[in-house]
């Protein structure tokens, strides 16, 4: 492992500007703008690394598919990531601009830096040094890019599901996200997964005055509303027959893990400059993240909301709504009680359903979380703090519940990061930081004998 850090350090200037040199070039999936051409970076450069690495197509953006083959006898990790980008707007709020990264106050300034192309570019180091230091990697490694996760991933279940014979690893791991807000590393065994709609309430066929016509035609406004008190009571409860009932509760072993995490609520109290929290009053914040669903309000529209006011009885209103799922919900079976609930309570309200994320979660006690903590120990000289499972969702369910595989996330950019948001950035220590991680992580894997079964 000394020589293997020796050798990160020695290059770490070069390291830098090569990543800066890779964010430079705009990946924007929303938009169509340098897909193919940072596809095809990563092809050559996984190709250099002397993996068999191809293109492979789908309806949407490209797959970037890559393999080394070591010893069938070593563990094979699969790394996923993503090389498309969210759009840079507003460019007026960005200090310097989005695709021309900067070095300054310690951190690179760029769009995709932290999330995720600098994060993926370390995974690609790290493979680099091993090789340039011994000569070969310690693992089998599959490298897995894909080109739509900033709209959704809506190509990467078929993908996998047509795909599977290839991507057969003993675990996958991801470097995305932050880090603790403390800088202190993470492992993330489990996402939430998400079901998102929209609650729409129509009345007359047009806006009309609601003095000639108020007490007479009905508001759509006040349908939502008194639809969507039925659906949470005050004390934050979800109040949707059904729709909580099949929720496992946490393990033992996920409450000794949050037991021990940093207590975050009143530095988020302080930042946020909240009060109180959202209700149950009596559910702990790290349960209230990990372990239950929500029910959100993402948006109310209808009527009149400019300056002064316009005695409007508007014709329709809509609700933007999204659940985050724990294990085992689906978005179908939350689309259904959903469904049943707004029959009953507003039968003429109409339901549109949108997209849906499976829950992920892999157990604590994986066999592969043991030399995933030992990587950081050695990287990073601590321990990390262990998430059963983050508020977030990410397409880990492609890999536990298709490829039946355990998913980690290990991120390495700062809390403060930005990603999706104007001066997104990455420290440049984090960066290294990430390298040797991923360098110690390969080591860790190959120097372990493969579970049975």
């Amino acid at each position: 492992m000394d020589a293997l850090f020796a050798y990160i350090d020695a290059n770490a200037e070069d390291f830098v500007a090569r990543v800066m040199d890779y964010v430079r070039h705009p990946s924007i999936s929303a938009h169509d703008i340098g897909i193919r051409e940072v596809a095809g970076i990563l092809k050559a450069h996984l190709e250099g690394l002397g993996f068999a690495a191809e293109l492979v197509e789908t309806p949407g953006h490209p797959f970037v598919l890559g393999r080394y083959e070591v010893d069938p006898v070593k563990p094979t990790v699969l790394l996923y990531g993503h090389y498309d980008v969210q759009p840079p707007d507003p460019l007026e709020e960005w200090v310097s601009p989005p695709f021309e990264p900067t070095l300054r106050d310690g951190r690179i300034w760029a769009r995709g830096i932290g999330d995720n192309k600098g994060q993926h570019f370390a995974q690609l180091l790290a493979i680099e040094t091993h090789l340039n230091v011994h000569g070969t990697l310690p693992c089998n490694v599959i490298f897995l890019l894909e080109g739509e996760e900033e709209i959704g991933s809506p190509q990467i279940a078929d993908f996998v599901r047509t795909h599977a014979d290839r991507l057969q690893a003993d675990l996958v791991v991801t470097s995305d996200g932050p880090l603790h807000e403390s800088g202190k590393p993470v492992i993330t065994f489990g996402v939430r997964g998400v079901a998102s709609f929209d609650l729409i309430a129509r009345g007359a066929s047009r806006d009309v005055h609601s003095g000639n016509y108020g007490g007479v035609v009905p508001n759509p406004i006040w349908t939502l509303v008194q639809l969507l008190a039925t659906m949470k009571d005050p004390e934050g409860n979800i109040t949707v027959e059904g729709i909580t009932e099949p929720v496992i509760p946490a393990t033992n072993k996920e409450r000794e893990a949050i037991a021990r995490l940093p207590d975050d609520e009143a530095a988020v109290r302080r930042d946020l400059k909240l009060d109180d929290l959202d209700g149950p009053v009596e559910r702990p914040y790290w349960d209230r993240l990990m372990f239950h669903p929500t029910l959100t309000i993402n948006g109310f529209h209808g009527g009149y909301g400019g300056p002064g006011s316009k005695t409007v009885l508007p014709n329709q209103a809509i609700a933007k709504c999204d659940v985050r799922l724990v294990e085992p919900l689906t978005p179908d079976h939350v689309f259904e009680r959903i469904e049943v609930h707004v029959a009953r309570h507003a039968p003429g309200v109409e339901m549109v359903r949108h997209n849906g994320m499976l829950p992920s979660k892999t157990p604590l006690d994986s066999p592969y979380a043991a030399p995933i903590i030992r990587a950081i120990r050695a990287a990073r000289g601590e321990e990390p703090l262990l998430y059963p499972t983050v508020g977030g969702s990410l397409p880990d369910y492609v890999f536990t519940k298709i490829l039946g595989k355990p998913a980690f996330v290990v991120p390495y950019a700062n809390a403060d990061e930005a990603n999706h948001a104007p001066n997104e950035n990455l420290e440049v220590v984090r960066f290294i930081d990430g390298i040797k991680t991923g360098a110690a992580l390969l080591a860790e894997l190959g120097a372990m004998a493969r579970p049975e079964g």
